[in-house]
């Protein structure tokens, strides 16, 4: 891309307190990619939060089901499965 000598009108403009930044399309690019990275970046952590906290309550609903049924098979598979969800994501309990 070849350079431009600015005008003595732009340079005029430019000059004031007030004027308006300018930034190069590369500048603009990189800027734009490394806003894009950040925002993916919070949404990965906040869909793998969400997910947590679903799956969190999901044990909890499967152990209070468990803890209404009589001592049997029901009661301990509601139990066994309370634990196997509980336990899917053990980095995230911490």
């Amino acid at each position: 891309m070849e350079k431009k000598e600015l005008s003595s009108l732009a340079r005029q403009i430019l000059a004031k307190n007030d004027a308006v930044s300018f930034y190069t399309q590369q500048e603009f690019d990189d800027s734009l990619a490394l806003a894009k990275a950040e925002i993916m970046a919070v949404a990965i952590e906040t869909s793998k939060r969400a997910v947590f906290i679903e799956r969190k309550e999901c044990a909890r609903l499967v152990s209070e089901l468990a803890s209404q049924e009589d001592n049997g098979e029901v009661a301990t598979a509601l139990v066994n499965a309370a634990r196997a969800i509980y336990n899917r994501i053990p980095s995230q309990m911490q």
